[in-house]
C-alpha cells in the first residue's frame, strides 16, 4: 500500500477546481470514485481523462477519489499529474496539446501599461481574465500560493499556459525566489511563457542565474521563443543596485517596484501620497531609461477605489513609469484610460510632428513651433504619443465590441 496523497481545492467557494486523492496498491486494478457537480453531462468524459492519464503513468492498481467543482479537463490533468507525482516521482510528464491562439510571441518594446496578477494555484480566476484585456496576465507562483500548494501549482500554470486562452495578453508567470524558482521555470519555459517576473531582485546574479537555466532548458528543444525578464526591485539594496540589474541581460525589456515588500524592508508603511517611496521609484525610473527599458510601478492595493487608483496612476505617470500592476480586472481600465495620452498631449503632438514634416520639406536645418525650438528626441517622443493614441483607440474598440 502506498502513501495517501492529495492535491487540488475542495470546500465552500471553490469553483472550477477539483480535490483529488491517490492510493497506490499493491492490486485490485484502478478503483475511481467520482464526485462531480456535472457528473450528468460529463462524468463519463471526466472518468475517461482520469484512466487515461493514469495509464499514461502506468499506474494499475490505485483507489482514487476526485471530487470535483466543474473542473475544466486542465485543471483535472494538472491535479491527477501533480498527485501522481507526489506518489511516485517519475519522468513522465502529462503534456495538453497547446491551444492555437497561445502560439504568440511578444515584442520587447510592446506596451505594459497593465498586468494583472492572478494565484497560480486557482483556476477559476484564469479561465476568462484574457477578457478583460489586460496588456499581461502574470500567473504568479510566489507570494499568492501558500508554501504547501507550490509544488503542485507548477503543473496548473503549465497546463495554463497551454490550454488557457489568453486573448493575446502577453502571458507571464511570476517565479519564487532563489533555488525553488529556478525550478520552477522547467514547468513553464517549455511552454511558450512570453515573460518571467523575477521577485526580490537584488544583483544581477539573479537575472544571469534565470537565463542559464534558460538556456540549459533551451539545449533539449528545437526551439525556443524569445523569454523577457522582468526583474522586480522590492529591497533597499535592489533600489541601490538597479541600474546593473536593469541593464544586466538583453532579455530584460522592463524593470518593476514592489512598494510593500520595500516599506517593509526600510522600516516604514506605504501611504497614498508615497513619500516614503518617491526616492525608490525615481531610481527605478532612471535605471530603467538609462538601460533603454520600461520602468513598471506597484500596485494599488484598494480595489475599491478607482477615484484613488486614477490619482496614483497619474502621479505614475508623472515620474514616469510606463505602467503598473493590478490585483483585480475593474482596475484595468482605468489604468490604461489614465496612461494612455490626454487630449492635449496628442494635439500637441500632432504639431510637433507637422511642424518637423514642414521643415524637412523645406530643406531647413532647424525646427521650430512657435517660439520654441524642436530636437529629434522631442520628435520622437511625440511619435510614440500619437502612436500610443491609435493603439489606445483600437483597445477601447474591442472593449467595446467584448462588451456587446
Amino acid at each position: 500500500m502506498g502513501e495517501l496523497v492529495f492535491t487540488g481545492n475542495k470546500g465552500v467557494g471553490v469553483r472550477s477546481d477539483c480535490f483529488v486523492s491517490l492510493e497506490l496498491t499493491s492490486g485490485g486494478g484502478i478503483r475511481l470514485a467520482l464526485d462531480s457537480k456535472v457528473d450528468v453531462m460529463f462524468g463519463n468524459s471526466i472518468r475517461k481523462e482520469i484512466h487515461g492519464i493514469l495509464d499514461h503513468f502506468n499506474i494499475k492498481d490505485a483507489f482514487v477519489t476526485v471530487e470535483d467543482s466543474g473542473a475544466l479537463p486542465f485543471v483535472i490533468a494538472a491535479r491527477l499529474e501533480a498527485a501522481i507525482n507526489k506518489a511516485i516521482a517519475g519522468e513522465k510528464e502529462f503534456i495538453i496539446p497547446m491551444l492555437n491562439e497561445n502560439q504568440y510571441v511578444t515584442s520587447k518594446d510592446r506596451n505594459r501599461f497593465s498586468r494583472l496578477y492572478l494565484p497560480g494555484n486557482t483556476p477559476s480566476l484564469m479561465i476568462n481574465a484574457g477578457i478583460h484585456r489586460p496588456n499581461g496576465i502574470i500567473l504568479d507562483l510566489e507570494d499568492a500560493v501558500a508554501p504547501d500548494k507550490k509544488d503542485e501549482a507548477r503543473y496548473l500554470v503549465r497546463n495554463a499556459l497551454r490550454g488557457v486562452d489568453f486573448y493575446g495578453a502577453e502571458r507571464m508567470v511570476r517565479i519564487n525566489q532563489g533555488e525553488r524558482g529556478l525550478a520552477d521555470l522547467d514547468f513553464i519555459v517549455p511552454h511558450n511563457v512570453n515573460l518571467i517576473l523575477l521577485p526580490k531582485c537584488e544583483h544581477p546574479e539573479q537575472v544571469h542565474a534565470v537565463n542559464a537555466r534558460i538556456r540549459e532548458i533551451g539545449q533539449h528543444r528545437e526551439q525556443l521563443n524569445p523569454i523577457w525578464i522582468m526583474p522586480i526591485i522590492e529591497s533597499a539594496m535592489g533600489v541601490i543596485n538597479a541600474f546593473a540589474i536593469a541593464s544586466s541581460a538583453e532579455n530584460v525589456v522592463s524593470l518593476a517596484i514592489g512598494l510593500e515588500d520595500y516599506t517593509a524592508d526600510i522600516g516604514t508603511r506605504r501611504t497614498a501620497e508615497g513619500s516614503e517611496s518617491f526616492f525608490a521609484r525615481s531610481m527605478v525610473v532612471n535605471a530603467a531609461r538609462a538601460a533603454g527599458i520600461q520602468p513598471i510601478d506597484s500596485v494599488f492595493s484598494d480595489v475599491a477605489d478607482m477615484d484613488g487608483l486614477a490619482e496614483n496612476v497619474r502621479r505614475s505617470k508623472a515620474l514616469g513609469f510606463d505602467g503598473m500592476g493590478c490585483i483585480h480586472p475593474r482596475q484595468i481600465r482605468v489604468i490604461h484610460e489614465t496612461f494612455a495620452p490626454a487630449k492635449e498631449e496628442i494635439e500637441k503632438a500632432k504639431k510637433i510632428v507637422n511642424a518637423y514634416h514642414e521643415a524637412e520639406a523645406k530643406g531647413l536645418g532647424v525646427v521650430a513651433l512657435g517660439s520654441k525650438m524642436i530636437d529629434p528626441p522631442v520628435v520622437r517622443r511625440a511619435l510614440n504619443t500619437i502612436q500610443l493614441a491609435i493603439k489606445m483607440d483600437k483597445l477601447e474598440q474591442n472593449w467595446r465590441e467584448s462588451n456587446e
